[in-house]
């Protein structure tokens, strides 16, 4: 029976880490660079949620659908106002990764500001026991994040490799200034990657805190995992995504059952170390022709 429940819990974890590290990807492979703000994206995506939802009253489903398209926008202003900015001024690598973790801090301090630290829900219904599958429980929401995340995440990889806009993002992450010379604009490309992958992030961080509950700082965890899942499955690669949720979620859950919950994130950045060590380019072994930070 804990066997049973055990593999529903890590195809759900796995589920979350996957359209969360497909949202990093996005704008870390065309821009090579840790987009830490990106973890407020997330929790902003619930956060405004609770706003609509709880605070105004609007229906439920125009709450959602108006939380994402701000979280969007927001993670595009990042964009706009500041990283665009900087690589107009040509400011080394570096400074990209610093003015990211300051985008963060304000951000996740506007939100504690405006509604404090304390947890928020945002479901709207009962906590029910769930639907029984074979010994184990799974609720109508998880099913539900399982069936989104999967969705998303296969439509915005054939979006990616099928369509025009997808082969710009692919060649501006291979050579920019080679784009902009056959007439890509890179910096509108990077601007619709940083779109998409901050609509995938805002609704990572809805469909995660609709299961249990969330704080200021609750997408900041969810985005080092993703992180990891990332490097694990290697930048760049569908499949490697897949195969470096599925462990990173594994293992939390195994050592979480079979020794202490204290123990999941020690043993997920024991993994990262590893891989870094004796496997630096995740299991899909591409390489970028630059990967910055």
């Amino acid at each position: 029976m804990f066997n049973n429940q055990i593999i529903i819990n890590i195809l759900l974890t796995t589920s979350i880490y996957l359209l969360i590290s497909n949202s990093f990807s996005i704008i870390y492979y065309s821009t090579k660079f840790f987009h830490i703000a990106h973890a407020a994206i997330i929790t902003s995506g619930s956060y405004l949620t609770f706003l609509f939802g709880k605070q105004f009253a609007f229906p439920f489903s125009v709450s959602l659908v108006t939380a994402v398209l701000i979280a969007t926008l927001l993670g595009i202003l990042c964009e706009l106002i500041v990283y665009r900015c900087m690589r107009k001024n040509n400011v080394p690598p570096l400074s990209y990764l610093i003015a990211s973790i300051g985008l963060y801090i304000v951000l996740q301090n506007c939100i504690s500001l405006y509604f404090g630290d304390d947890t928020k829900i945002i479901r709207t219904g009962e906590v029910t026991v769930g639907h029984e599958i074979f010994g184990a429980y799974i609720t109508t929401i998880q099913l539900i994040t399982i069936a989104i995340s999967l969705m998303l995440f296969v439509s915005v990889n054939l979006f990616l490799h099928f369509s025009v806009t997808g082969k710009s993002i692919r060649a501006v992450a291979s050579n920019p200034e080679l784009c902009n010379i056959y007439g890509i604009n890179s910096n509108k490309v990077i601007l619709i990657a940083f779109g998409i992958g901050s609509a995938l992030a805002a609704t990572a961080g809805i469909l995660s805190a609709m299961d249990t509950n969330m704080t200021p700082t609750f997408g900041f965890n969810l985005l080092l995992y993703g992180i990891v899942a990332m490097i694990i499955g290697g930048v760049g690669s569908t499949s490697g995504l897949i195969a470096g949720a599925l462990l990173v979620a594994t293992a939390q859950h195994l050592v979480a059952y079979y020794i202490d919950t204290k123990w999941m994130d020690a043993l997920t950045y024991i993994i990262l170390i590893l891989f870094l060590i004796w496997k630096p380019l995740g299991f899909s072994g591409k390489r970028l022709k630059k990967v910055e930070i």
